[in-house]
């Protein structure tokens, strides 16, 4: 799979306005709606029941928020980078200010698991999310996701 296939311009958030993990994921939830066309309050919910069950924070400053949904008819990759750094729970404490969230259908089993040992791949290389952090355009980092 190649992260082309998920992942595209639009699904860049850059500056999200959040200060905490909840809000996060609420102004997440609401651009994801506007391009998936599910309703952002079923995909909020679905995140946060997502993170009850333990943060998706894993360390270095980044996390991985994901979730499957009825309905949805392909693997969708979004990155986010809130506006300034927010606590996540994470497994290290630090707060996070980069992240993937990905959203699957019901059904997609193995294509979800795929997706997330790629995005999860990228998050652990620190070179990849150094850079990361010092860009501000969409077209370099969506150059950058493809090349990692």
């Amino acid at each position: 799979m190649n992260i082309s296939a998920i992942l595209s311009e639009e699904s860049i958030f850059l500056g999200v306005s959040a200060n905490s993990k909840r809000d996060f994921l609420q102004e997440v939830s609401r651009r994801i709606s506007e391009i998936t066309g599910l309703d952002a309050l079923t995909v909020f919910d679905s995140l946060l029941e997502r993170e009850n069950l333990g943060s998706t924070g894993f360390g270095g400053g980044t996390a991985l928020p994901h979730s499957r949904f009825t309905g949805l008819d392909k693997v969708y990759a979004f990155f986010a980078k809130p506006s300034s750094a927010i606590d996540f729970d994470a497994i290290d404490g630090k707060p996070v200010d980069l992240a993937f969230i990905l959203i699957s259908p019901e059904g997609s089993g193995a294509d979800h698991l795929t997706a997330l040992a790629m995005l999860s791949r990228i998050l652990k290389d620190e070179s990849i999310c150094d850079k990361l952090r010092h860009m501000n355009k969409v077209p370099e980092i969506y150059a950058t996701l493809n090349e990692a």
